[in-house]
């Protein structure tokens, strides 16, 4: 069984939009998707965990119990998608995480952070999140690209502790998923969706899975709300390589995220994590 996290996020939260739209007017489009993929997971018989940006569940409530009564799972993306190792953030985090289990009722117990940007400088989060009971984190990417990236991590669950980011740390109370990648020319790359997804051909996605299968281990994937419904993600215009990691291929996400789903079972970490033991 493998882990399906969809980053619920809005057309002005990724990283590389955030840059250039200061001062523009932030209205939300895309979180009005959420009927468009909560029913293609119906269709599909699969439950995913819903990473949610918190300022989306203060504009529109009824996200949490679209969510929950789907039977999908709700877990927390900081209140605005901030990078974590964004300076003098720690302060901010602790405020963030409590308004987010207000919002919630105190359903979320996991965490993935924004452009996965756990790494030592912010390894305090770890901390944090066991601090207000969380059960586990999705923030590691064991492999090395511009934005983010630990590549010594391990590739299957662990015991993530704040000195100990790469490997099992029998004392940690919070479990690690960290994101699926694969070899590819001697380079480990990430294999684990979003642009990753729309540019890499589909056969060495799959075989990035059917390796971690082979071995035991779950597959961590991700995709970006926005990704599924490209028809409410407005172009903003970028420098090339900003817009072309954001929009490359975005109309074939959704067709190449459930061919997947077809071939390979997913499940949400909550499901998972209570079906399986984690050492």
């Amino acid at each position: 069984m493998n882990l399906l996290g969809i980053d619920f996020e809005d057309w002005f939260h990724p990283e590389l939009i955030q840059r250039h739209i200061t001062g523009l007017d932030k209205t939300p489009t895309v979180v009005n998707g959420i009927d468009k993929i909560l029913d293609w997971l119906r269709k599909n018989e699969t439950f995913a965990t819903f990473f949610v940006v918190g300022e989306l569940l203060e504009a529109k409530p009824e996200l949490l119990d679209k969510i929950i009564n789907g039977g999908h799972e709700i877990a927390f993306h900081t209140m605005y998608h901030t990078r974590i190792d964004s300076p003098n953030f720690k302060e901010k985090f602790t405020e963030e995480i409590k308004l987010f289990d207000k919002l919630t009722s105190k359903k979320s117990r996991g965490f993935r952070a924004p452009s996965f940007s756990l790494n030592h400088s912010s390894s305090w989060l770890i901390d944090t999140l066991a601090e207000n009971n969380y059960l586990y984190d999705s923030s590691v990417m064991p492999a090395k690209t511009k934005l983010y990236g630990i590549p010594n991590a391990d590739i299957k669950p662990y015991k993530i502790s704040s000195s100990s980011l790469e490997q099992n740390d029998p004392s940690g109370k919070i479990t690690e998923f960290p994101l699926l990648t694969t070899k590819l020319l001697g380079y480990t790359i990430p294999a684990c969706g979003g642009f990753y997804l729309r540019f890499l051909p589909p056969k060495i996605i799959e075989r990035a899975i059917k390796n971690n299968m082979k071995k035991g281990i779950p597959a961590t994937f991700f995709i970006h709300s926005w990704e599924l419904t490209p028809e409410l993600m407005p172009k903003v215009e970028l420098l090339f390589s900003d817009s072309f990691i954001t929009y490359h291929n975005i109309g074939k996400a959704l067709s190449r995220m459930d061919s997947l789903i077809k071939k390979f079972k997913f499940t949400s970490f909550e499901r998972f994590i209570s079906e399986n033991s984690i050492n």
